[in-house]
């Protein structure tokens, strides 16, 4: 196996199935060409992806198993083809399974459902990074009672998964208000949110990042950016896999006067 060790991701995933939609795609458009690019910085190609997607939660965390996993359409008001999109990418339950031990093996109980599909958090970045769908994905649901430190910890047990070629992805939004979005005042509160959760991530120190993360709450207009944060709570998981790898901003997109920025751990 191949033993380059893949970096570890946070997604900004933006607004329900965007890449399909024409209009939306040329709003998102940055995020678009960044998604597009990001497979070619990658060491090597992944043999699997492990997503958290801030569109699943259970009691306890909780793995996909199935081997052709169905569609989520978790979302409304869009165009009835929308309802009708495929991204076909194999299921992997070995990987799954694997999953489940390491998380046991660090003394986090987990769950297994074999039915769980894509939902949009998963399918859409994983379209634009892998159109082909030809890598096996495998998902991990948020914990819902969306503890920082039980994440990182989850994160933690799961990093030497990327020395066995498996790139993690953490998919969500930095900011995620949906009252906020469109509106003027949005901007200053996703910009100054994000810039704390900036400086959180390229702390050098893995122990400073990690409190500084667990204590989100406390930042300047924390709860504006974030009523409830089943969108920020994957970004805990992949700071926890990211163990000694500093992060950084990948970039920002700026759409319905909110900016989304999405970042990198380790190279």
């Amino acid at each position: 196996m191949d033993n380059t060790k893949l970096p570890t991701f946070f997604i900004s995933h933006g607004g329900g199935p965007w890449p399909y939609i024409d209009d939306m795609k040329k709003q998102f458009a940055k995020t678009a060409q960044e998604l597009s690019q990001l497979p070619a910085s990658l060491p090597c190609k992944p043999k699997a992806i492990l997503v958290i997607t801030g569109h699943w939660e259970e009691s306890e965390f909780t793995v996909s198993t199935a081997a052709n996993p169905p569609m989520e359409y978790d979302y409304s008001g869009f165009p009835e083809y929308t309802y009708r999109i495929k991204y076909p990418a194999p299921g992997l339950p070995a990987l799954a399974n694997h999953i489940r031990e390491l998380l046991g093996q660090a003394g986090i109980s987990s769950k297994e459902d074999p039915h769980r599909g894509f939902d949009h958090g998963t399918f859409v970045p994983l379209f634009l990074m892998y159109p082909e769908a030809n890598i096996p994905v495998v998902m991990l649901s948020l914990k819902s009672n969306y503890d920082p430190l039980e994440h990182i910890r989850a994160g933690e047990a799961l990093k030497l998964l990327r020395n066995e070629g498996i790139l993690i992805i953490g998919s969500g939004l930095t900011y995620h208000n949906m009252r906020g979005f469109g509106q003027t005042d949005a901007t200053p509160v996703s910009e100054q949110f994000e810039q704390y959760l900036n400086e959180a991530i390229s702390d050098p120190n893995p122990v400073n990042r990690a409190e500084k993360l667990i204590n989100w709450e406390t930042a300047p207009v924390a709860r504006l950016a974030h009523p409830r944060e089943d969108h920020l709570i994957p970004l805990m998981v992949v700071a926890g896999a990211a163990g000694d790898d500093v992060g950084s901003r990948i970039f920002v997109d700026k759409v319905f006067n909110v900016a989304m920025a999405s970042y990198r751990f380790g190279d």
